[in-house]
């Protein structure tokens, strides 16, 4: 393969990493706001009540799950480029989870948090050209 078809293959195989782990942070706040998590957390019950509701909870399950799968695609990533060429890219799973919690949780843009997503951006992009 050449290094143009490498880096492509690369680059798509970042961002499906980095949008499973957005989603998988969606998941977690899903789960971690769903009432029988809130009734254990507003109980506050014994540690071990907490934890069986967090940890049988469907979506939270799902969260670790995406996480995993998160994970073994970035082993792949890190198979074929330096980590100092991969991780700066992670950054744009902060885009991206802002913008998920914007569309499922209705989620704030303040002005520092716009401006602060459009420098993660820019960073990303200076760094994608260096590559």
């Amino acid at each position: 393969m050449s290094k143009l078809g490498l880096l492509k293959n690369v680059y798509a195989l970042i961002l499906i990493s980095v949008a499973i782990s957005a989603f998988a942070q969606v998941s977690l706040k899903a789960g971690m706001a769903s009432p029988s998590v809130q009734k254990a957390l507003a109980e506050g019950g014994e540690r071990l009540s907490i934890l069986l509701a967090v940890a049988l909870n469907p979506l939270v399950l799902l969260g670790l799950f995406l996480y995993f799968g998160s994970a073994a695609v970035w082993l792949l990533v890190l198979s074929k480029v330096q980590v100092s060429f991969a991780y700066p890219f992670v950054a744009l799973g902060f885009v991206l989870t802002a913008l998920l919690g914007r569309f499922f949780f209705n989620d704030t843009f303040s002005a520092a948090k716009v401006i602060g997503t459009l420098l993660i951006v820019s960073g990303v992009v200076v760094l994608a050209n260096g590559a």
